[in-house]
């Protein structure tokens, strides 16, 4: 029998604590692009209300809260990332845990 996770998303196994460090990195950096994007969303959607904004000076602010939400989300932003990590890592503990009772 296959592992669950693996079967679906292959480069996903073994993302907890036993994955090699090169592992883990990948999917904290996933997750911290994740909230990155989250963030330069919530950032777009609070200025579409401004409409005396012109369109060369939307384009820059784009980019600047693009730019923005990468900082924070590289040290700490939210906390999303971290959230995303750990559950992440706990659904492998857990199919894991089902897997080794599936072939008991």
């Amino acid at each position: 029998m296959t592992n669950p996770l693996s079967a679906i998303i292959p480069s996903m196994s073994n993302v907890g604590a036993a994955a090699g460090p090169a592992k883990q990195s990948k999917v904290e950096g996933a997750a911290k692009q994740f909230e990155a994007l989250m963030i330069a969303q919530m950032l777009r959607t609070a200025r579409e209300n401004n409409e005396d904004e012109d369109p060369t000076a939307s384009t820059m602010l784009d980019v600047a809260d693009q730019q923005f939400s990468q900082v924070l989300a590289n040290n700490g932003g939210f906390g999303l990332a971290k959230l995303i990590v750990k559950g992440l890592n706990q659904g492998q503990a857990n199919a894991n845990q089902q897997q080794s009772a599936i072939n008991k």
